[in-house]
């Protein structure tokens, strides 16, 4: 049996806390959402002047990105690359840049989704979030 790292309330305040001063500093209006490693909520946070759509698309790229172990944006891409079909995979709703996993040692245990700006700069938003715990 493997022993596995797992997000605590403390980690989840210091994440949301980075990632929203990196929006602030940029004067974005985004959501936040971090997830666990099952695509389990979290916490949810919409920023002043973020529209309300994002508030479901957060969530859903932090989701995908926990669930498939990697960044939302793979998703992307391999739609981009012409392969459409993928669009059908059940349970899959983030299929957009700016859903970042949290890795420790080598396992996903979370992720960070934003929604609101740019997809580079959402992934940037979630990124800072994630460096905040030192991955």
């Amino acid at each position: 049996m493997k022993t596995k790292a797992v997000l605590e309330q403390a980690d989840i305040k210091i994440i949301a806390a980075a990632a929203e001063a990196e929006a602030l500093k940029n004067n974005w209006a985004v959501t936040i959402a971090i997830v666990d490693d099952g695509g389990h909520l979290l916490h949810l946070q919409r920023l002043d002047g973020a529209v309300a759509l994002s508030a479901h698309i957060a969530p859903a790229k932090a989701n995908t990105a926990a669930m498939g172990r990697r960044e939302s944006k793979s998703y992307e891409d391999v739609i981009n690359g012409g392969r459409t079909s993928f669009l059908s995979v059940p349970y899959v709703q983030g299929m957009l840049e700016g859903g970042v996993p949290i890795v420790k040692d080598g396992q996903c245990i979370g992720a960070v989704g934003v929604s609101g700006v740019k997809s580079t700069e959402d992934a940037q938003i979630a990124r800072a979030g994630i460096a905040a715990i030192g991955l």
